[in-house]
C-alpha cells in the first residue's frame, strides 16, 4: 500500500511538471495511470477492509463464544456452589434438628418422670453448652429424686414433699388442728421372737411392718414413727380433710386387721420354719380424734413433723386397753361419731385413761357398714343390753345378755370381758 501511495505521488508530481509545460497529451496520459494507481490503491484498501472485517467478526464471535463458555461455566459453578452450600446447610440445619430433638425427647422424658436420659455433647457453640446445661439439670433431678426417695423411706413422701417443696405446709411453730391418730402394735410377738435369730427377726419385722404400713399409706394416712413393734400414724390437715380423717383412719383400722391372717400365714414360710406357730400373734389398735399439735417439733439439731397431745396419749391408751376387752381395735368417741356413716361400731364401756380426770366411752370397730352378719348384730344387740343392764347394776339381766351376746358369737372378748367384771360386782357389789 505504502508503494502506491509513493506511485501517485509520482504521478502528481509529473503531473504538475507536465502542466508547467502544457503537454497536454502527457497529462492524459499521467491521469490515466492517475486513475489506475489510485484504483490499485482503493482495491488493496478494500480488500485491507475486508480483511479486517474478516478479523473483528472473528474476534467478535470468539469472544461471543468466550463470554458463552463463560456463562455456561459461571452457571455450572453457580449451581454446584448452590449443591455445595445446600448440602453443607442441610447437614448443619440436621445437626441442630438432631440436637434440638434430642433436647425435647429427653424434655419430654424428664417430664414424664424418667431422669435416665442423656444426650451426647458433640459440639461447643450454643447447642452443645444448652445440650451439656441439660445434662447437670437431668443429674440434679436424679439427686432430688434419689434425696427424697431415701427420706421418703424414713419420713412420709408427702411430709417430705412439704419440708422441700412448700416449707409453710410444715412450719416450724406449729399448728392446732382436729387430727385423727391411730396406734397398732403386735399382740403375742415378744414370746414368739425369743427363738429367733437376729437376721430372722429382721426380716419378719420388716414384713409386719410393711404389711401393716400399707392400709395406712392407701387410706392417706401419714404413718409418724415405727416403735419396735408398734406403729404410729395420723390423718388431718393438710393432708386429709376435716370430714374424712376420721373415716379414713377407722378403714385403715379394718384393713390392717384383715391383713392379720395372711401375715400369721406368711412368716413361717419367710423364716422356712413350719412348726413356728403364729396363731398368738394379733393386732391391737388404738384410734383416737382430737385436738393435737401439729408441726415440726423439735431441737435445734434435730426436728420431726409429727402431732402430739391428750389425743396421741389417748390413741395409746385406747390400743393398750384391748388387753383388758379382749378386741383387735378400740376407738375414741368423736372417731366413732366422725366415721359413723362408714363403718359399723358398739360402744364397749366408759373408761378414765391414764393422764387424763374424765371418762371417754370407747367403741369396736365390727365392720364396714352394711357388711356386719345375723350373728354380729345379733351379739352386738345383745351386747348392747348387757352393758346398759351392767350399769344399772342389774346383774342377773346383764349375765343372761352377755351369755346371748356369746352365744351368737363365741369367744367375744368384750361379753367376756364384762361377765368376768359381772361376776366380782356380784360377789361384792359396788356402794
Amino acid at each position: 500500500m505504502s508503494e502506491s501511495r509513493r506511485n501517485l505521488k509520482e504521478v502528481a508530481e509529473e503531473l504538475l511538471l507536465q502542466l508547467d509545460a502544457r503537454d497536454f497529451a502527457a497529462v492524459r496520459r499521467s491521469l490515466a495511470r492517475a486513475d489506475a494507481l489510485r484504483d490499485q490503491l482503493d482495491e488493496k484498501i478494500n480488500a485491507v477492509r475486508t480483511e479486517m472485517m474478516k478479523t473483528s467478526y472473528g474476534a467478535i464471535a470468539t469472544i461471543r463464544s468466550e463470554q458463552s463458555q463463560a456463562v455456561v461455566i459461571s452457571t455450572i459453578a453457580t449451581a454446584l456452589a448452590a449443591m455445595v452450600g445446600l448440602i453443607f446447610a442441610n447437614l448443619v440445619s440436621g445437626g441442630i434438628i438432631r440436637s434440638v430433638r434430642q433436647l425435647l425427647e429427653g424434655t419430654r422424658a424428664v417430664e414424664a418422670g424418667q431422669l435416665d436420659q442423656s444426650i451426647d455433647v458433640a459440639t461447643g457453640d450454643e447447642i452443645g453448652q444448652l445440650a451439656a446445661a441439660f445434662n447437670r439439670m437431668v443429674v440434679q433431678l436424679r439427686e432430688n429424686r434419689r434425696v427424697r426417695e431415701t427420706f421418703g423411706k424414713y419420713i412420709d413422701p408427702r411430709v417430705v414433699e412439704g419440708l422441700i417443696d412448700r416449707p409453710t405446709l410444715t412450719a416450724a411453730e406449729g399448728e392446732r388442728r382436729v387430727m385423727t391418730v391411730l396406734f397398732c402394735d403386735l399382740k403375742g410377738f415378744t414370746s414368739v421372737s425369743e427363738g429367733m435369730t437376729p437376721h430372722g427377726l429382721v426380716k419378719v419385722m420388716n414384713r409386719y411392718l410393711s404389711t401393716m404400713s400399707q392400709p395406712i399409706r392407701t387410706n392417706r394416712g401419714i404413718i409418724d414413727k415405727y416403735i419396735g413393734d408398734a406403729i404410729m400414724a395420723y390423718w388431718g390437715p393438710p393432708f386429709v380433710g376435716d370430714a374424712d380423717h376420721a373415716r379414713l383412719a377407722c378403714l385403715a383400722a379394718l384393713e390392717m386387721i384383715e391383713c392379720i391372717a395372711t401375715l400369721r400365714r406368711e412368716i413361717p414360710e419367710l423364716l422356712g420354719v413350719r412348726g413356728t406357730s403364729m396363731e398368738k400373734c394379733d393386732l391391737r389398735i388404738g384410734v383416737a380424734t382430737g385436738e393435737a399439735l401439729v408441726g415440726s417439733i423439735g431441737s435445734d439439731i434435730m426436728m420431726s413433723y409429727t402431732v402430739m397431745g391428750d389425743v396421741v396419749n389417748l390413741a395409746s391408751r385406747l390400743e393398750g386397753a384391748n388387753k383388758e376387752y379382749g378386741t383387735r381395735n378400740l376407738v375414741a368417741e368423736k372417731t366413732s361419731a366422725a366415721a359413723g356413716n362408714t363403718v359399723e361400731v358398739r360402744e364397749i364401756d366408759r373408761v378414765v385413761v391414764a393422764g387424763q380426770t374424765h371418762s371417754e366411752i370407747i367403741f369396736e370397730i365390727l365392720g364396714r357398714k352394711g357388711e356386719l352378719t345375723p350373728q354380729q348384730l345379733s351379739s352386738r344387740d345383745r351386747y348392747l343390753e348387757g352393758l346398759a343392764a351392767y350399769r344399772g347394776q342389774r346383774w342377773d339381766g346383764a349375765l343372761r345378755a352377755l351369755n346371748a351376746s356369746l352365744e351368737a358369737m363365741p369367744g367375744d372378748g368384750p361379753s367376756m370381758a364384762l361377765l368376768k367384771r359381772i361376776e366380782g360386782l356380784k360377789a361384792n357389789p359396788p356402794p
